[in-house]
Formats: structure tokens, sequence, C-alpha cells
């Protein structure tokens, strides 16, 4: 059964690819995804994948656009393939953050992009650290949600020294910061945040105590890093004797490595569902953590009907 097996990427993410591949001590499965001259992303599968078990890795990670399209265009090209099963393993969901309807005339994208997923023909998907739970019950079909945090803590457990406090960037991940900090036998803290407009933060009142403490800052992605380098200023003058900051998706656009360059922050720990950029990777602040070996074995663990809540931590 395991030879059924087969492992696709799109281009948004190879590296992590080849790394689960290596896990899994399988080649990387051949598929060509290129562009027309006019931008149409054309995919073709370069092996036999009738009756296969697929997986198509694929974060939705900058450009979104054109990754989604690649993922959604693959997914069809094994569905005409005759592929038993696909699975989209999409270490990274963008459209997560549209969720819900947060005023008149919105829409709700992350369901529309699970619909897209749907439609196109997946069987069941495999996310890490969704924006928000309850996008899975957005999809008809099975979702696997895998989270980034045994990775994170791990790296934590073996390099924190001294006291430590977790600390919530809002109010929203108070549960994130909550599970870490009872994990590493350490305090919790929360920061009040007032957002006047999209992408933009500004750290109001700090609950908890911080005072010469390591203040390490938990969320669950890095966008612009407004958030993050606000809370660290704001940890600063509250008497943290060091800031770091973790989370599992450094989308890291815009201004965000510069901020992160200028601001306290000692070290920004990420994962590799999306992967850094030249700039934010020549920056010696950043690190990425790679979850392939947990991406791998959640992949082995579906192919082979296993279970994979041992996995949910």
């Amino acid at each position: 059964m395991f030879n059924k097996l087969k492992v696709f990427t799109g281009n948004s993410n190879p590296l992590l690819a080849e790394e689960i591949c290596h896990y899994l001590h399988l080649p990387l499965s051949q598929a060509m995804v290129r562009r027309f001259s006019d931008g149409e992303v054309f995919v073709e599968v370069g092996e036999n994948v009738r009756g296969a078990d697929v997986f198509v890795i694929q974060s939705t990670s900058p450009p979104v656009n054109d990754h989604l399209m690649e993922l959604l265009i693959m997914i069809d090209a094994f569905r005409r393939s005759s592929a038993r099963r696909i699975t989209a393993v999409v270490p990274y969901y963008g459209y997560a953050r549209q969720d819900r309807k947060v005023a008149p005339r919105v829409p709700i994208t992350a369901k529309l992009v699970a619909d897209l997923i749907t439609t196109a023909g997946a069987g069941r998907v495999l996310c890490l650290d969704l924006h928000a739970g309850q996008i899975g019950g957005f999809f008809n079909i099975p979702v696997d949600h895998l989270f980034a945090s045994p990775v994170i803590l791990d790296y934590l457990r073996r390099h924190l020294q001294g006291e430590a406090v977790i600390v919530s960037p809002d109010a929203g991940g108070v549960e994130r910061a909550r599970a870490i900090a009872k994990r590493l036998q350490a305090g919790l803290a929360i920061i009040d945040k007032r957002r006047e407009m999209a992408n933009v933060a500004q750290a109001m009142n700090i609950i908890g105590d911080v005072s010469g403490k390591l203040a390490v800052v938990v969320d669950d992605m890095i966008d612009t890093a407004g958030t993050l380098t606000e809370a660290a200023r704001a940890l600063t003058d509250a008497g943290a004797r060091e800031v770091w900051a973790c989370c599992s998706h450094a989308v890291l656009s815009g201004p965000a490595v510069g901020r992160i360059k200028d601001s306290p922050i000692t070290k920004v720990v990420s994962t590799n569902t999306i992967p850094l950029s030249e700039e934010a990777a020549a920056c010696g602040k950043i690190a990425a953590l790679s979850v392939a070996r947990l991406l791998g074995e959640a992949i082995r663990r579906i192919h082979m009907e296993d279970s994979v809540s041992s996995l949910f931590v």
C-alpha cells in the first residue's frame, strides 16, 4: 500500500516538500507547474497517479493568489488523472484572517477558499495552525488540523534561560499562550491592544508581571510585524530584560523585516511553513524551525489509516 503514496508540490515551498519526502523515504513525485506568457498557470503531472493516494503540499503564501491557483489546478489535474484520493496539505492557509463578517457587506473569504479546494477535487485537507479553529468547519471534507507547538516548545525548552513569561499579543491568543506557558511552567502575560485599522496596531497596556523576565511573545503569524514590535516596546518599557517572539507562520510582508531589525526584539523564531525571503534569512534575529517531521508523520498516518490524534497537541 505504501508504494501507492505520492507526494507532489507546487512552487510555494519546494524545500519543505523535499524535507517531508526525505522523512518519508520517498522521492518527490514529478509535476511541471509553469506559466504561459500571460500569467496563466499550467500543470502537467509527470507520472502515473491512477489509484494513488496523492498529497499536494502547497502553502497559499505570497504571492497568495498565484499559489492558490496552482493548488486548485494541481488538484484538478490529479482528479482527472484518476487519483484514488487527493489530500491538500496546506501548511499556511491564506485568507484565514477573513473568517467572519466584521462589518456589513464584507466577504467570508476563508469559507470561499475552502469551497474552492473542495470543488477542485480534494478529498481531505491537512493544515497547520489555522488562524481560527472554526475554519476547519468551513470544509465539507475531513480536515486534520495540526499545531506547530511541539516544534516551538522543543526549541524553547532547549534555549530558554532564567525566568520567562509567555506573552499573548492580544486577547484572542490567550489560549495558545496559556497552553505553552503551562508546558514550560512559565508565567503568563497579556497585551491589551487597540487596532486602529488593518495592519496597524498599538499596544496599550500589559496585564501580568514581566519585570526582569525574558518575555516570549507567541502568535500564530507575523505579517507586517506592527503588532509584534509595538508589543516588544511595551514589554521593554514594563521592565522585561529581553524580548523573544515565536510564531507558526512568518509572512513578513512589507516593512516587517526592517521593523524587527529596528525593534528591541532579540530573536524571532518561526517555522518553515513559509520560506524566508532573502532579506529575512539575512537578518540575524530571525530563525526558522522545520515542521517537515510533523507533517511527514501526519501524512504517513493518514495514508496508513492510523490515528493522527496524538499529533494534535
